[in-house]
């Protein structure tokens, strides 16, 4: 499929993924629409899920990390009285059962879903175990133990149900399983449930609503495919601003430690005057900039009798 060339393209392409297409694949097309040499994705969308997945081109992979930590946002589809081998559609069922309860009963359940809660990772998931992912030994027929994890729900709010499917609105944290929440609310409710559909809407601070469907993307020339990409520092944007004149710019562009005396952070995005984005550093207790991750685009050093 490739086809990369030309000028170096660097930024964030918000894609709106569509059904039935790995993370991997969408990754692809988009790389080849875009006439991309390097490109990648800030975190896994399963391929039955649609919507957000930020990809991320150029200088812009280099801060693909910094979503993987985000929390997230989704409209989930739970159908309820089914349940199946993977907890969503691509599994065979196991299981029926009549759904008795109304919106009210399923409303009064919800809070005990809420805040921090532990899940227990399904086998149908990447998770390693003897350096393989659970999803290959359920594959084949092994079920092996595994340690509940923490995560945190912010949001469960019941945006429709007919009797049987339910919509929800679920704001959680990093590695949060949705299909495992479906299943423990079918659980809760006595009469099991799958996940049969899931939308993301959110990843930090990145919307769906601004994002483009790769067909969409498709239509466009190139000049307007890559008008479509944000900035690298869109991915950055919760990250504390610190910016620096050309003399400090220079010298932090050649991975120098710089004295500034300025508040401790783990982390914080680095800018020239210019506004130019020069990377990504920590500052320490005594107020020393230490680089982390720089851009190739970031300016020459002064020379001493200009500095």
């Amino acid at each position: 499929m490739g086809r990369p060339k030309g000028d170096p393209v660097d930024g964030v392409l918000l894609l709106d993924k569509p059904s039935r297409m790995s993370s991997s694949a969408a990754v692809g097309k988009a790389r080849w629409l875009l006439e991309a040499r390097k490109a990648g994705h800030t975190g896994t969308l399963d391929p039955l899920a649609t919507g957000l997945l930020p990809l991320t081109f150029g200088e812009a992979t280099k801060f693909s990390a910094d979503l993987l930590d985000a929390d997230k946002a989704y409209e989930a589809l739970v159908h309820f009285g089914v349940t199946t081998t993977t907890g969503d559609l691509e599994g065979e069922v196991t299981s029926r059962e009549p759904v008795t309860f109304d919106r009210a009963r399923l409303e009064a359940v919800l809070p005990r879903f809420t805040g921090e809660i532990l899940q227990m990772p399904p086998m149908h998931s990447a998770l390693k175990r003897e350096g393989r992912p659970l999803y290959e030994l359920a594959r084949e027929g092994r079920v092996v133990e595994r340690t509940p994890r923490r995560v945190r729900i912010d949001r469960l709010q019941l945006l429709a149900f007919d009797g049987i499917e339910a919509v929800l609105a679920v704001e959680c944290s990093k590695g949060t399983y949705v299909r495992v929440l479906a299943e423990d609310l079918g659980a809760a409710l006595g009469c099991g449930a799958h996940l049969a559909g899931l939308r993301r809407t959110r990843v930090g601070a990145l919307a769906l609503g601004n994002a483009v469907k790769l067909d969409e993307l498709e239509a466009l020339d190139l000049p307007a495919r890559r008008g479509r990409l944000l900035p690298p520092d869109a991915l950055l944007a919760g990250l504390p601003r610190v910016e620096l004149d050309a003399s400090d710019a220079g010298r932090f562009a050649q991975g120098q430690r710089l004295p500034l005396r300025i508040a401790a952070s783990p982390r914080v995005r680095v800018y020239a005057r210019d506004a130019q984005l020069l990377g990504v550093a920590s500052v320490d207790e005594h107020g020393v900039l230490a680089p982390q991750r720089l851009v190739q685009s970031a300016p020459e050093p002064l020379t001493k009798e200009f500095a």
